[in-house]
């Protein structure tokens, strides 16, 4: 597995993750499928910009335009204050497989090395027993639940944070 850069290649594995009732059943429902083309567009030139760290999961490297989801690393604004959060999802097809946990670890690992982004937080809704399985075995501190604004959504999450230069030992 690695991870590379999302591209403006990259719209059919957004269509499957973000426009699937299945991928999105946690996050609020499907989300419409004609905005989805600028919104990789514009995670394409923030990902070449280091901007965000938005990667795209390549399960087997000699496929690398086969992936099986998405792992990102972004800041924004939370009530005044810079906020790092990381957020995957992982293709049906791929579940299970311990992707999303080797690509959230290389992520928080990288972020360790580069000391970049301080504390990441991660909000996965409640009843995503597979994300919140992930924050907890990787070694992120459950601080409560919370409600989440996501693409114009409530969603119920649990608010989980690390610190990746304390929490990661090298290995």
């Amino acid at each position: 597995m690695y991870l590379r850069n999302v591209t403006t290649d990259d719209v059919d594995a957004y269509l499957r993750m973000r426009c699937d009732p299945v991928m999105m059943k946690d996050l609020g429902g499907p989300l419409p499928r004609d905005g989805i083309k600028d919104k990789v567009r514009r995670d394409a030139e923030a990902a070449s910009a280091d901007a965000s760290w938005i990667k795209m999961i390549v399960p087997d490297p000699r496929i690398p335009e086969v992936v099986a989801g998405s792992v990102v690393i972004w800041s924004h604004d939370e009530g005044g204050e810079q906020v790092s959060e990381i957020g995957w999802m992982i293709l049906p097809e791929y579940q299970g497989r311990g992707l999303g946990k080797l690509a959230a670890r290389t992520l928080l690992e990288q972020a360790r090395d580069e000391d970049r982004w301080g504390d990441v937080h991660a909000f996965p809704a409640t009843g995503n027993a597979p994300s919140n399985g992930i924050c907890g075995s990787l070694g992120f501190r459950l601080l409560g639940r919370v409600d989440v604004d996501f693409a114009d959504r409530v969603i119920h999450s649990n608010h989980w944070v690390i610190s990746p230069r304390s929490d990661l030992p090298k290995s």
